[in-house]
């Protein structure tokens, strides 16, 4: 949103840029290494999805992944739909996502735009990914989420994204 707004608003190309990039964080477009520590975390330690959510209510702390502005369970996020659909069509097993569902459900349960949205859903499918291919031994894939590689990974696509963006509003 904000590079287009600084698109529009005439800035040159980098400033557009940089406007969006430095926007995304654990609130906005950048919830994924976050979700990712988060769930696994849980999920790892055995905590049931009602422990979880409980305990993160408890500790004043929202749960990464969850909730969106517009979408909820009357308006789906089709880009959560179709990464599912993907992953059961194509990744081993998805563990750490069923779970995400099931704390989705007791959310849900509380306010129905409390869903797991996109972030939520990327996140824990690349965990998913890491624990299940067999490419990472355990310790590896828990590093690589410690360290936050997901926003990495996600951030050049962004970056494209942005300007992308910013060249179809100059070129209007």
């Amino acid at each position: 949103h904000n590079t287009i707004v600084t698109a529009r608003a005439g800035k040159d190309l980098v400033s557009s840029l940089t406007s969006g990039l430095l926007t995304i964080g654990d609130r906005f477009g950048g919830a994924l290494d976050e979700s990712a520590r988060q769930f696994s975390s849980a999920y790892d330690k055995g905590k049931t999805p009602l422990e979880f959510v409980n305990e993160m209510r408890n500790s004043h702390k929202y749960i990464q992944g969850i909730g969106h502005r517009v979408k909820s369970l009357n308006n789906p996020d089709m880009r959560v739909s179709a990464l599912a659909d993907f992953a059961k069509a194509n990744f081993p097993a998805t563990p750490l996502f069923n779970y995400a569902r099931q704390v989705e459900k007791i959310t849900t349960s509380k306010k129905p735009n409390l869903i797991l949205n996109v972030d939520g859903c990327i996140a824990t499918l690349f965990v998913d990914l890491l624990y299940q291919t067999g490419s990472f031994s355990i310790e590896e894939a828990r590093d690589l989420i410690d360290i936050g590689c997901f926003e990495r990974a996600i951030c050049s696509w962004q970056e494209h994204r942005f300007l992308l963006d910013t060249i179809l509003i100059r070129r209007d």
